[in-house]
């Protein structure tokens, strides 16, 4: 069971050893790779878990400059293929875990360059820890939304030297990533961005000073936001008042959409949790694709 086996890797680390400090070859290889579900990401459902092959595709670690700090990434894109569009996929709280570093192969397998940073590389990783909570209160809560856009411009801009075509970007984010995914449209020079359930509301603080309902107005890119009708975390409330920021903003504001799936909660493109929803994964992601192509991405 995939279960198991990302049990044992993590059983598999004597104390106080980080996944890529001092374990095991298999072990440093999955971190390294993207290979492997985050340990707080249970019940893991193997039977639904989506795995797309990398034959075919450059893949694997890669690491930029900034600041002075590297920031860890993984990407992915058709082999020996240059001037690619370029996607963004921006982690969930997980981190960049197995679903992450699938998701990219899937972009990289509809003909783009996707490069997902390990955004929390500086706090701390959340693959190797046991509970969501603990992930929020050590490391989640600890990164700076600047900090973010300074890592994604450098994503961006290695994606740019490294066989790219940074005039034509997207973003693309998960439940933490689907904020981020609004926050960068209003921030960088990318065509357009999809937000998978991102929180849209919140109360601002040092760290975290605005909120994407907060930028709406400034958009540079259009988004298009995919939510569920049943996520309890982000009430639909705030979905309203997000369309109604944007219907009041930049020519970019008023050119995004949402989109809200019936019945379907907080995870739902997740396809290896049971909040899987296929219909509307399925949909979405059909959705995601051509948003970016109507937009100038692909």
């Amino acid at each position: 069971m995939l279960r198991d086996d990302f049990r044992k890797d993590f059983d598999s680390l004597r104390p106080g050893e980080s996944t890529l400090e001092g374990a095991t070859r298999r072990t440093a290889l999955k971190a390294a790779l993207g290979v492997g579900y985050a340990a707080a990401a249970v019940p893991l459902m193997a039977q639904t878990a989506i795995r797309t092959p990398a034959d075919g595709l450059t893949v694997g670690e890669v690491s930029y400059d900034v600041g002075g700090f590297k920031v860890p990434a993984y990407r992915a894109a058709p082999a020996g293929k240059t001037n690619l569009p370029v996607i963004l996929v921006v982690q969930e709280i997980f981190g960049v875990h197995e679903y992450i570093a699938d998701t990219a192969r899937r972009f990289a397998r509809a003909g783009y360059l996707a490069i997902a940073p390990d955004l929390y590389k500086r706090q701390g990783d959340p693959r190797q820890v046991t509970e969501i909570p603990k992930i929020m209160s050590d490391i989640v809560s600890k990164v700076p939304d600047a900090q973010v856009m300074g890592d994604l411009d450098g994503a961006l801009k290695w994606a740019a030297a490294n066989g790219g075509d940074g005039g034509r970007a997207g973003v693309t984010g998960f439940c933490w990533g689907g904020r981020i995914t609004w926050l960068y449209a209003a921030h960088a020079p990318v065509k357009a961005g999809v937000a998978w359930y991102g929180r849209l509301v919140g109360t601002p603080s040092e760290l975290t000073p605005r909120n994407p309902v907060d930028l709406a107005a400034s958009l540079k890119a259009p988004v298009l936001g995919l939510y569920g009708e049943a996520d309890t975390g982000i009430p639909l409330d705030t979905v309203d008042k997000m369309k109604t920021a944007l219907a009041a903003g930049s020519p970019a504001a008023k050119a995004s959409q949402i989109v809200v799936y019936p019945q379907a909660p907080h995870g739902f493109h997740a396809d290896y949790r049971p909040s899987y929803r296929q219909a509307a994964a399925d949909d979405g992601w059909k959705r995601a694709l051509d948003w970016f192509k109507t937009h100038g991405v692909a």
